[in-house]
């Protein structure tokens, strides 16, 4: 079973910087397929989409996010990674990705998230 696993988050203060990334554990058979995206959950919040990117690399963001944040994906290494610029305390949150078969909806994968805290 393949999992997916987040690292490259943190604390770090208002206005810093982090790069997530986001790896499948194994081969992912017909990786261009899928669209990959991030969400985050803050606490007593519902989840928010956060970014994606498609199986044709075609990128959107959430408004908040619009200008600080940069998604990217890597077919060969079956990686996705986002990076963050301009921190802010309300982009604090667990952060999660997923892989979604735009071709087979019923493959979809997830990781466990990984905790990224922005201090004032």
């Amino acid at each position: 079973q393949v999992q997916l696993v987040e690292s490259g988050g943190g604390l770090v203060q208002a206005g810093g910087s982090l790069r997530l990334s986001c790896a499948a554990s194994g081969s992912i058979s017909g990786i261009n397929q899928y669209d990959m995206f991030w969400y985050r959950q803050a606490p007593g919040k519902q989840r928010e989409l956060v970014a994606t990117i498609t199986k044709d690399n075609i990128a959107n963001y959430a408004e908040s996010v619009k200008g600080r944040f940069t998604i990217s994906r890597d077919n060969v290494k079956m990686t996705m990674s986002l990076q963050m610029n301009g921190l802010k305390p309300e982009d604090t949150a667990v952060y999660s990705c997923n892989f979604y078969n735009t071709f087979n909806t019923r493959l979809s994968y997830w990781g466990q998230g990984t905790q990224v805290t922005v201090s004032s």
